[in-house]
């Protein structure tokens, strides 16, 4: 092991981009909800206890991969040597338990959402993603939504998640849909390693049709917080960033579906999709800031 590995490995090993999907989309729908200014330290426990658990999944999912990422992931912490199993291990066990601890500190719903969240990640490491890989991409699907509901759980009084947040969650089909467009473009990596993924089974051409319908579905549910008679919180000002990331899914869709389905259409609608996913952080925090003076 290189001097500066271990330090290296961590941060390769706790994925910090996946932090604003998960633990920065939480604290926005908590403000986008609220129209409230939310207190530094409200801020820290609800980005941080998030965060952890995601990272914490991250790591423990390493351990399980290790065998496959020697073969087609050989740069990670694991099979580079820069981490030890046993640093895995505890790593990631220390970020369940701070992340635990970090959420049982704002409300007993709070905790409730991210201890489910923990099961759940343990259960797709050691389970799911060998079994199923579509079944691995609707439970990585499952989890990110639960960022909405924890945004709204971590800031009301009493601890609720009522249509508000529901009318956010089929937001997060969108993972779905992207996730299955991740797996063709590695479909030759995961038929190295036998990983049972969409591509694998029903082939590349009907799964960009699978991931366009998970796109089609976000699109149309993704404006429905500010849809009269149905959640009706949100206001107007949500509406245009989002109807805008609307049309971007649905022309990509289209694009999937009619277009051949080579790696470089693929890719290039995987970035398109990916790039766009910025249209909803930004409506969150236009509400947030605009939506309290309607």
């Amino acid at each position: 092991m290189t001097p500066g590995a271990p330090a290296k490995g961590l941060i390769a090993l706790l994925r910090l981009p996946y932090w604003l999907m998960t633990g920065g989309l939480s604290v926005l729908t908590a403000f986008a909800i609220s129209k409230r200014m939310i207190g530094p330290e409200e801020i820290v426990l609800i980005f941080f206890s998030m965060a952890f658990i995601t990272s914490a999944g991250f790591a423990i999912n390493d351990y399980f991969d290790r065998e496959s990422d020697a073969v087609i992931k050989p740069k990670r912490p694991i099979p580079s040597g820069e981490l030890t199993l046993k640093q895995v291990v505890a790593v990631s066990g220390v970020l369940f338990a701070v992340g635990l601890i970090m959420a049982a500190y704002i409300n007993w719903l709070s905790f409730a959402i991210i201890a489910a969240d923990s099961a759940l990640l343990l259960i797709y490491s050691t389970l799911v993603k060998r079994k199923s890989g579509f079944a691995a991409n609707v439970l990585i699907g499952i989890l990110t939504g639960t960022a909405f509901m924890y945004g709204q759980a971590t800031i009301s009084h009493p601890p609720i998640v009522n249509l508000i947040s529901l009318s956010l969650y089929p937001i997060a089909f969108g993972t779905i849909g992207g996730n299955v467009l991740r797996d063709i473009l590695s479909a030759e990596g995961d038929s190295k390693v036998g990983y049972p993924t969409l591509p694998q089974k029903i082939g590349s051409l009907k799964s960009a049709k699978v991931a366009a319908l998970f796109f089609i579905l976000t699109a149309v549910f993704a404006p429905l917080p500010s849809i009269p008679f149905f959640a009706g919180h949100f206001t107007v000002y949500y509406l245009p960033l989002i109807l805008l990331w609307s049309a971007l899914l649905i022309y990509s869709s289209i694009r999937l579906i009619t277009s051949a389905s080579s790696l470089t259409n693929v890719r290039k609608y995987e970035r398109i999709v990916t790039m766009s996913m910025i249209l909803l952080p930004l409506a969150l925090i236009i509400e947030a800031t605009l939506g309290g003076l309607l």
